[in-house]
């Protein structure tokens, strides 16, 4: 039996061990990034809002005009199946829509180019590690780099343009930083690799409303925020204002709510995670264990 518990992909309707998983040296979605995809977690042996992940990714193949030949029934399937398979219970599983090949030689038009769809999944990933996250990461602002305008890429539809991320990330690890965050270009707060940004104000609890990927955690937080009795705020967050806060945490597909304990040489909470932010932590991994958000993984 092929082994999947380090990964599994789904590609043309096959299920095959992530390291064997690969896309050809001229698809567009490696030559010219030309990639949306999204990432649904799977917890505990279901998925986490799975409509809410996959509605969000059928919307950036309407941004983007990627025909991809699959429908959204096909793409719940492709995904349980992938999941069953590898028989993880705990998992970060990828959904991706690639460009494709443009078969027409020296052609540059996009609409040549054959879209296609594939999926994998690997063990749950922390963009934080769970003891750091606990005790309150630390996040570097860049300041070689800003976040690319959102008239030119746009953040709502997730996708693997990384170039500023990655530079703020070398500065970021340079300095001993776990990761980073970018400003816009009028010195707003917007976002980091992989995760939105909170800052809260006594009971107000403010995220950028732009520039930023509108994160199906994210949505979560300012859902959990009012349950808690919290005043969450989505708009304009300037650098200004957020160094005025008091404390900082991160949300992420990727390990919920994740404090945040210095930025820069600024410590926030005495230099350890915060109590709103432990708060919204544990209620996280209460709401992901609530059956209203949870899809059990379906055998074929």
């Amino acid at each position: 039996m092929t082994d999947l518990s380090n990964g599994a992909a789904w590609m043309g309707g096959k299920i095959i061990p992530i390291a064997d998983a690969a896309i050809p040296v001229t698809d567009w979605g490696l030559t010219h990034s030309d990639i949306a995809y999204d990432v649904v977690p799977v917890w505990h042996g279901a998925f986490f809002r799975l409509d809410d992940y996959v509605n969000r990714f059928i919307a950036s193949l309407t941004a983007g005009r990627y025909d991809i030949g699959i429908d959204r029934d096909g793409i719940f399937a492709a995904l349980h199946e992938m999941v069953y398979a590898s028989g993880m219970q705990d998992s970060y599983v990828a959904m991706v829509a690639a460009r494709g090949r443009n078969p027409v030689p020296g052609s540059r038009d996009p609409r040549d180019c054959a879209n296609h769809f594939y999926a994998w999944c690997v063990p749950y990933v922390h963009i934080v590690k769970p003891d750091a996250a606990a005790k309150g990461t630390s996040i570097w602002i860049a300041k070689s780099v800003r976040r690319i305008p959102e008239d030119s890429v746009n953040p709502r539809v997730k996708n693997y343009h990384w170039g500023d991320f990655t530079s703020g990330l070398f500065e970021a690890k340079d300095k001993g930083f776990e990761t980073t965050l970018l400003l816009d270009h009028d010195s707003n707060v917007t976002e980091g690799p992989g995760f939105n940004v909170f800052a809260v104000f006594g009971d107000r609890v403010v995220t950028s409303d732009h520039g930023v990927l509108h994160g199906i955690t994210r949505a979560t937080v300012l859902e959990m925020c009012v349950e808690a009795g919290l005043k969450p705020e989505a708009r304009p967050l300037s650098l200004e204002e957020f160094w005025q806060a008091d404390e900082v945490f991160m949300s992420s597909s990727g390990g919920g709510v994740i404090p945040v304990a210095q930025v820069d040489d600024r410590h926030f909470s005495n230099g350890a995670a915060g109590p709103v932010a432990s708060g919204l932590r544990k209620r996280y991994f209460d709401w992901i264990m609530r059956d209203a958000y949870r899809t059990p993984i379906k055998a074929p």
